[in-house]
């Protein structure tokens, strides 16, 4: 199934993307790899829709899922840029930076939300190298913010 098959079947709206905050633009195509900028959890109105350290203020649980509302995010600007996310050949490497609790250690649980759904809409082509790491803190104080390079047609 293709992956815009695979996201109408699982039910996924992708947003559009967000406006940059910064003097940096959401995604920068070189080639056949699509960079896209990191992305936190948002909603329509802008406004993050979690905010806290992972460990202190939120759970791994949660931040799981909140991992998994950056991959929609990030899908939408991927998608907004190509058209579709047919012409996504696969997920090639992440980073996911989590804003964490002095001693939290589960980051790679956390960003596992991400991962997973990646493999739910591309199959074996939303494997990817990760690295999954501990920030002091995030923009706005937000939990998650992913980056990603795709290979795309």
């Amino acid at each position: 199934m293709s992956a815009e098959g695979r996201i109408k079947e699982l039910g996924i709206t992708l947003p559009d993307p967000p406006k940059p905050g910064g003097n940096y633009v959401p995604g920068v195509r070189v080639g056949n790899l699509l960079f896209v900028s990191g992305h936190g959890p948002s909603r329509v109105d802008g406004k993050p829709s979690a905010r806290g350290k992972v460990g202190r203020d939120l759970s791994t649980e949660d931040c799981y899922k909140v991992a998994r509302e950056v991959g929609v995010n990030l899908l939408g600007t991927a998608r907004s840029m190509l058209g579709s996310l047919d012409k996504v050949k696969r997920i090639v490497k992440v980073l996911g930076m989590v804003n964490s609790a002095e001693g939290f250690g589960e980051q790679p649980k956390v960003i596992n939300g991400f991962s997973d759904l990646m493999v739910e809409i591309f199959g074996d082509q939303g494997r990817h190298a990760r690295s999954a790491v501990g920030m002091a803190e995030l923009p706005s104080g937000i939990p998650v913010e992913i980056e990603m390079i795709l290979e795309v047609e």
